[in-house]
């Protein structure tokens, strides 16, 4: 089946299957588009939209984005706001059924992946069931990750990254009775902070690769196949696009892309006022390329409650925290800690990037990676003076130690080597084939495996250095162990101290020279998934591949 002609494609998934298939819909419940599923406990319906706003003075910026509405179920499943292109922000519990329609009203094929979760092959949003402009697909599977900040992005391959830059992003929180126990900042002390850098023009718009969406480039090469090393559809460095738009797209498509403004909840400039007490601060990194280092201006320690998939076992101070594009951190801060009065900030301390100058090469004034910056103003607002400084639960939640021995290739890891040859980003050499998936890329339903990400660094047609940002669809991971060669420790050095791999894991940064052992289980679901460098460029250029998941 062509799943780019399917007006209406419809699955589901329950904790008991192991999987459904993607079956097409008929036309005729198609036109009630407003008619609520009375099979599920939330049933949404989401556009892929464009759209103007108003981001800095002067003209609108077209954007893509997403717009929401409650079909079935509580109204306040869905938080959307008209300040920002993000979201919306969709709130469920663990244990609901849920049904979301995406409807494609852009002028290019588009599917919706839900990162982090833990759902069917067909639900996940695989490129091969990317949507043509006019179609839907009907999503529905039941909520079975922990408490956590997920998201969901686009997921179109060789333009995952375009779509995600020019503004389709939003947070997929998910909560529980354990959470929910702990008594954790809520409300409007639970704070979402997306951060990500973007390029402007001299009209306001958005620029990526030479063209912004006022321009008519951004979809005239869609038809092209990439002409790269290796298969044919395993990456779009070249072709139409990089000739057009010259030496500065060709190195953005390669090396990635930085923007010249931090954006935070889609807004350049950010601040925000806070009361002397506790938050929570739910931060995503929605960067196509960017890595962050963060820390407080003064030094104080940040203190982590929860990654990728929920709240840790315990807090954990660090003085800065690493976040690479797609990680997330659930921080507590007390603000208390701060006089009523305080201008603070958020930074991102300077660290070695590697060769990642994608922005430079452009020819723009971007930030390279692992440059200092600041991310957030805040100014202390509440003249409290009696407030004491609140530390965190000091039991979050219940995370087993990880146990490499129970996985079935306990004593020789599969290798995953991150590579580049031919102009093509690849893995173990092969760069993506949308329904490809090698021998060693099979895994069998019900097992662990250990996976090693090998970034050494050694292949390439001038042998770089960059670092790569893994996540693996359909799972939940933990993190095992690093190691790196002493060629690379001078990369390392600056950011050792900062990575928070205890708890459950969906994307794990792998810096240059360095080895990172996981261990996955494969449970539940059977079927193709993805795994990727979400780097968004290098995804794009071929850095992506699948894994087979059999009964």
């Amino acid at each position: 089946m062509d799943h780019r002609r399917r007006r209406v494609v419809v699955g589901t998934a329950t904790a008991a299957a192991a999987a459904t298939l993607g079956l097409p819909q008929s036309g005729a419940r198609a036109e009630h588009k407003e008619e609520a599923d009375t099979g599920v406990d939330i049933h949404i319906e989401l556009h892929a939209v464009q759209e103007h706003l108003a981001l800095r003075p002067g003209a609108p910026t077209r954007v893509w984005r997403y717009r929401g509405k409650v079909l079935r179920g509580d109204a306040s499943t869905l938080e959307a706001s008209d300040a920002t292109y993000l979201g919306p922000i969709i709130r469920v519990r663990r244990g609901q059924r849920v049904r979301i329609d995406l409807i494609n009203e852009l002028p290019e094929p588009t599917i919706v992946h839900w990162h982090g979760l833990h759902v069917p092959d067909t639900m996940d949003g695989h490129p091969r069931h990317a949507i043509a402009p006019g179609q839907r697909y009907v999503y529905q599977f039941t909520v079975l990750n922990r408490a956590g900040s997920y998201w969901f992005h686009p997921h179109p391959h060789g333009r995952t990254g375009a779509q995600v830059y020019f503004g389709l992003a939003g947070l997929f929180l998910v909560s529980d009775d354990e959470e929910a126990a702990l008594g954790l900042p809520s409300g409007r002390y639970d704070i979402p902070l997306v951060v990500q850098d973007r390029s402007f023009d001299g009209d306001n718009q958005f620029v990526y690769l030479g063209s912004s969406l006022l321009d008519s480039s951004p979809t005239d090469n869609l038809d092209q196949p990439p002409m790269m090393g290796g298969a044919m559809m395993g990456g779009g460095m070249m072709g139409r696009g990089m000739m057009r738009d010259g030496m500065g797209s060709m190195m953005g498509r390669m090396m990635g892309v930085l923007g010249d403004d931090i954006l935070v909840n889609g807004r350049p400039s950010a601040s925000l006022s806070v009361e002397r007490r506790p938050y929570r601060l739910r931060v995503l990194n929605g960067s196509n390329t960017r890595t962050y280092k963060l820390a407080w201006h003064d030094g104080s320690p940040l203190i982590v409650i929860g990654t990728d998939g929920g709240l840790l076992a315990a807090p954990v101070r660090r003085d800065y925290v690493m976040l690479a594009p797609a990680e997330r951190l659930d921080l507590w801060v007390d603000f208390a800690r701060w006089a009523a009065g305080s201008q603070l900030s958020l930074q991102s301390l300077a660290f070695n990037g590697g060769m990642n100058m994608g922005g430079m090469m452009m020819g723009r004034a971007a930030l390279p990676d692992g440059a200092p910056f600041r991310v957030l103003a805040l100014r202390v607002e509440d003249g409290s003076q009696g407030a004491q400084e609140i530390a965190p639960p000091a039991r979050l939640s219940e995370v087993p130690s990880p146990n490499p021995s129970v996985a079935v290739n306990f004593d020789r890891p599969k290798i995953f080597e991150l590579t580049m040859g031919m102009m093509a980003w690849g893995i173990n050499g092969q760069s993506f084939e949308m329904l490809d998936a090698r021998p060693y890329e099979t895994v069998r339903l019900g097992t662990h495996e250990l996976w090693e990400f090998r970034n050494d660094a050694t292949s390439g047609m001038i042998g770089m250095a960059m670092p790569h940002s893994m996540h693996v669809h359909g799972v939940q991971f933990r993190v095992i162990d690093r190691s790196v060669s002493s060629r690379f420790a001078g990369y390392r050095n600056t950011v050792d101290a900062g990575f928070v791999d205890d708890g459950w894991k969906d994307t794990v940064l792998v810096m240059p020279g360095e080895r990172v052992r996981i261990l996955v289980h494969f449970a539940d679901y059977p079927g193709l998934f993805l795994y990727h460098c979400h780097m968004l460029e290098h995804e794009d250029g071929g850095m992506m591949r699948n894994y087979r998941v059999m009964v």
